[in-house]
């Protein structure tokens, strides 16, 4: 049963998307009714961190591409990398998406 499934049908919190998961790799969602607490602040920070972690891969496998001489070992850590990136990323445009349209009701 989701966290959603446990709220009484009167309670209005919304659900945010946190940027992490758990060990076993499922979404954690945050219920608060400020955008200022210590968590929410904390997804931010760890937001911020990814999607500048995602820049520096972009760069960092641009420049794999760019390079004839690259092996199939640097091709295949940039993927790698570049694969995590965008699985954070995406989280966050899902996590930031459902929190427009929920300020949006």
């Amino acid at each position: 049963m989701s966290v959603a499934e446990e709220l009484p049908a009167s309670a209005t919190y919304e659900l945010r998307l946190l940027p992490w998961t758990t060990p076993e790799g499922k979404p954690c969602y945050l219920s608060t009714d400020s955008d200022h607490s210590t968590l929410s602040l904390l997804a931010d920070n760890v937001e911020a961190a990814q999607l500048d972690s995602g820049e520096q891969v972009l760069v960092g496998a641009r420049a794999v591409l760019a390079d004839p001489k690259a092996g199939e070992r640097a091709a295949r850590f940039a993927l790698t990398r570049a694969t995590e990136c965008l699985e954070d990323v995406l989280r966050i445009a899902v996590s930031r998406g459902e929190r427009i349209t929920g300020s949006e009701q």
